[in-house]
C-alpha cells in the first residue's frame, strides 16, 4: 500500500493541476482581449477627437485605485 502512495498522490493532484492551468490560460487571454480592445478604443477615440479639433486625450496612468 505504501508503495503506491507517490503513484496515488500524483494521480489525485494531476486533475486539479489540468484545470488551474485551463482557466489560468482561458482568464489570460480574457484579460489581454480586453486589454487590447481597450487599447484600440482608446486610439479610435484620439484620433476621431483630432479630426474634430479637440486635443487628444492624454494616455492615462494606472493609479493604485485600479488595483
Amino acid at each position: 500500500m505504501i508503495e503506491n502512495f507517490w503513484l496515488n498522490a500524483a494521480w489525485s493532484i494531476t486533475p486539479t493541476l489540468l484545470l488551474f492551468a485551463l482557466f489560468y490560460f482561458v482568464l489570460r487571454s480574457i484579460f489581454r482581449v480586453d486589454r487590447n480592445e481597450r487599447r484600440v478604443y482608446a486610439d479610435i477615440e484620439s484620433e476621431e477627437r483630432i479630426r474634430r479639433g479637440l486635443p487628444p486625450t492624454p494616455p492615462t496612468s494606472p493609479t493604485a485605485s485600479d488595483h
